[in-house]
């Protein structure tokens, strides 16, 4: 045999004496946009060991989609000038590897990269963008100029502000609102005034819900015809109170669990979730001295120190006491109706319409989470001793409530006892100047006044303070006092919206003998958004026939005529006004009403 050549060694000098074989290396870089040129371009990608691509685009190999370690990775090196299809070159058999040498494992890290950079530049370039140009120059990312932070903002809060009819926004929305915008409404006359109220016509009625809102000026007015409110915006840092702004609050996942109208209700409530019973029983008393006075079908009634919490569940879907649970947005309406009547109660020198009737509203919370274990033992124990007739409160973990903290207004009349004619009239004038006043003020009938919603108690003081109309009036007591209770049918015009319940949604109110709901339908003709203060005289002739049938007092003969007489001319009157006017009640005042 002949000498032995080593042909590996042969290939490879043979290779460097030609020269004409290009040396293949990989080069790593952004991929630039082609420019323009006659000169057709090759697209293909090039792979250092791989198949070379077709010309209709970048076709990844299996080779490089094996590297991938999270999504797609790819790598690109420079295409050929000329972008003609490429004859496919002969196989080559690779000689064996010499004996004793160590193959390294490849080192793909820098492909990686790459990859991950190649990856990052076709979602910029294939996200659609206003801006057709190239997203990438000279290595540097070119980011279109936007509105300076502060301007946006503060066009958006504004036009927020004037948006009267949105309901309450996100988080940075009240933040905004609360810390770092101030504004305030400029008018020729700050106070309220009651002649600015208008009911709507009764034509624009509709019984598309229960509960609604209706702006209290009229739509239909010309643009011309509607004042202009002028807003002044104190100069505000947006970008210093965004910097205050957490964004690890938890107020943000706890929103996304509520609707907009309980979201709504919260802010009526001044609250941003929730509370647990206890929190909101705390305040006002030790959590063991709660005892269970009454209860009603929508709710319970607790005592809690000097205060009486009535709970009412809310937005279940799953029936209460055999009724449908009461919704946020009519809760929400309540909430407004009884911090308007609380205004009432200021008796300020300049004031045009005050009283002291409606009972006082201390507090209100929106609660969740079951009954606590305090209020169970309370309910229990007030049904063992009185036999309740509402359903056992054993409510799941979800079910939310409002919790209404009013002030201890006594027994209501009842349970009340009345010791003589006097304690019966000055009940009577409370109740008729009271709605007289509400009247004059808010356009309020309260629609629903039974004898338990009316509360006595009595005190040392022999008269109280009365405005109406500007003019102020001292009414006789007797001792007794009265506060008027549960707003849930009455109707009110706060100055900025109407609400009221709309009563034909719910036929069995209607049911049953003939009484007083049968007479406001008929007052009313079923539009019950309308102002129709002679709903409130019908419920003073209804407490009328209550002293004259259902009551026992000290009375004579004549002091039954006085009420009989009394009832006979109410009949003729159309508001609570007309009726505080009556000859009954001349005595009992102070200071006539003109």
């Amino acid at each position: 045999m002949g000498q032995r050549v080593d042909l590996w060694s042969e290939v490879i000098k043979s290779e460097e004496e030609d020269g004409d074989i290009p040396k293949i290396e990989a080069v790593y870089q952004r991929r630039k946009k082609p420019e323009k040129s006659s000169e057709p371009v090759n697209l293909g990608w090039l792979v250092k060991g791989a198949r070379t691509s077709s010309v209709n685009g970048p076709k990844r190999d299996s080779w490089a989609r094996s590297l991938s370690t999270r999504g797609r990775e790819s790598i690109a090196v420079p295409a050929y000038v000329n972008n003609q299809p490429q004859k496919k070159p002969a196989r080559r058999n690779k000689p064996a590897i010499p004996k004793g040498k160590v193959v390294k494992a490849p080192d793909f890290q820098k492909e990686k990269e790459y990859f991950r950079d190649i990856d990052a530049f076709e979602l910029l370039e294939e996200s659609p963008s206003p801006n057709k140009s190239s997203t990438w120059t000279m290595g540097e990312q070119v980011v279109p100029e936007m509105p300076h932070l502060s301007t946006r903002l503060e066009k958006w809060l504004i036009s927020k502000k004037l948006n009267h009819t949105c309901g309450p926004s996100s988080t940075l929305s009240k933040i905004l609102e609360n810390s770092s915008t101030h504004q305030e409404s400029i008018s020729d006359n700050d106070a309220f005034d009651p002649l600015t109220l208008k009911t709507p016509d009764k034509s624009s009625a509709g019984n598309t819900s229960v509960f609604r809102l209706i702006p209290s000026c009229d739509d239909s007015l010309a643009a011309e015809d509607v004042p202009v409110r002028k807003i002044k915006m104190e100069a505000i840092d947006l970008e210093d109170e965004l910097k205050r702004l957490s964004l690890t609050s938890d107020l943000i996942p706890t929103h996304q669990d509520f609707d907009q109208p309980f979201l709504d209700l919260l802010s009526a409530c001044g609250q941003m979730q929730p509370s647990n019973f206890m929190e909101a029983f705390s305040k006002f008393c030790e959590p063991e001295s709660i005892v269970k006075i009454g209860e009603g079908t929508y709710g319970e009634a607790f005592r809690a120190g000097s205060s009486v919490c009535k709970i009412v569940p809310i937005d279940g879907d799953f029936r209460v006491n055999g009724e449908v649970q009461k919704r946020a947005d009519e809760l929400h309406e309540e909430v407004i109706l009884s911090w308007t009547l609380n205004k009432l109660r200021e008796c300020e020198t300049e004031a045009q319409n005050s009283c002291p009737t409606f009972i006082k509203t201390q507090d209100i919370k929106v609660c969740q989470g079951p009954y606590d274990p305090i209020l169970i033992k309370a309910w229990e124990e007030w049904d063992a001793k009185h036999g309740s007739e509402n359903d056992h409160p054993d409510f799941p973990e979800k079910q939310c409530y409002v919790m209404f903290v009013l002030e201890h207004g006594g027994k209501d009349l009842e349970s009340f006892v009345l010791l003589n004619f006097g304690e019966a009239r000055s009940l009577l004038v409370q109740v008729t100047a009271g709605l007289a006043v509400a009247e004059a003020g808010f356009e309020f009938e309260h629609r629903d006044l039974h004898w338990g919603n009316i509360l006595l108690s009595r005190n040392n003081s022999s008269t109280l303070p009365f405005i109406l109309g500007g003019k102020q009036v001292f009414i006789k007591t007797f001792g007794v006092q009265i506060s008027i209770i549960d707003f849930t049918l009455s109707r009110i015009n706060t100055g900025e919206k109407i609400l009221f319940l709309d009563l034909t949604s719910d036929p069995y109110l209607f049911k049953g003998p003939k009484g007083d709901k049968q007479k406001m339908k008929a007052v009313t003709e079923d539009y019950w958004e309308g102002s129709f203060a002679r709903t409130n005289v019908l419920w003073l002739i209804y407490l009328v026939d209550i002293l004259l049938t259902k009551k026992s007092f000290e009375r004579s003969s004549k002091d039954e005529r006085e009420l009989r007489s009394l009832k006979k001319r109410m009949e003729k009157y159309e508001s609570a006004k007309e009726a505080v006017l009556d000859p009954f009640f001349s005595d009992m005042l102070m200071d006539q009403i003109s």
